[in-house]
């Protein structure tokens, strides 16, 4: 990619991504929450579930109609979808940090919602759920396999000049 085109890329790239981040952390802090706590403290109680695919197959077999567990479970997949997409793109540049593949996007994921459970649950009334850092982890993988196809199908969509004879 030419450095012309890259001074243009890279700072939408950045605004996106910053964007991106703004809307999620007020999603997932302060707009209101679709599986709001019921624990012992009644609604808006702080509660926990450590036990991994336990809410999400509670969701699933409990709900009352097939749009809730959509809304809910695709709903923590999609919400981390656009991570995965912008993460790489944002960050394949340079030498130092051109690699940033699937593994790393998907762990990224994975850090950025555990440090939102953590926060929820130390400071706000939601539950903090383990099956939300795996549904996320999930969009985020999702997110990158979008990623890589646009990259493989539309050339490069990250601005770095990985094989750029002028590079060196």
């Amino acid at each position: 990619m030419n450095k012309k085109r890259l001074k243009r890329v890279r700072p939408l790239l950045l605004f996106t991504f910053t964007a991106y981040i703004s809307i999620l952390f007020y999603i997932v802090f302060l707009a209101w929450n679709h599986g709001s706590s019921f624990g012992l403290q009644g609604p808006g109680g702080r509660n926990y579930n450590l036990e991994p695919f336990l809410s999400i197959y509670r969701i699933a077999v409990y709900s009352e109609n097939w749009l809730d567990p959509l809304i809910i479970l695709g709903g923590n997949v999609l919400l981390f979808l656009p991570f995965g997409l912008l993460f790489p793109a944002l960050l394949n540049r340079g030498k130092l940090l051109r690699k940033v593949g699937f593994i790393k996007t998907a762990a990224a994921a994975a850090v950025l919602s555990t440090f939102i459970e953590t926060v929820q649950y130390l400071f706000t009334y939601r539950v903090a759920n383990v099956d939300d850092v795996i549904l996320n982890t999930v969009g985020g993988a999702v997110g990158y396999v979008v990623y890589a196809a646009l990259r493989h199908f539309f050339g490069r969509t990250d601005p770095s000049p990985v094989n750029d004879v002028n590079d060196r």
